[in-house]
């Protein structure tokens, strides 16, 4: 289980990444889609997706786990 992060890509666009991967899950013209697509996989996986700005700081995240007192923003 690793949280999905979506960031911006080097190359234009969006990503997901998983948690300690060096390659992207997928590639998005929009935040929002990729947003769609790394909530999938954080739901398959039980994990978290963790949503960051253009700058790289972090902007939100949503738990899809298990944890019963999961992060609140």
């Amino acid at each position: 289980m690793s949280n999905q992060h979506v960031t911006p890509h080097p190359n234009g666009g969006w990503q997901v990444k998983g948690a300690g991967n060096s390659k992207a899950t997928s590639r998005h013209d929009t935040q929002k889609a990729a947003i769609d697509a790394a909530r999938d996989i954080a739901r398959n996986q039980e994990s978290d997706v963790v949503i960051h700005r253009p700058n790289g700081q972090i902007r939100d995240r949503d738990s899809y786990g298990n944890d019963p007192y999961p992060p609140k923003g």
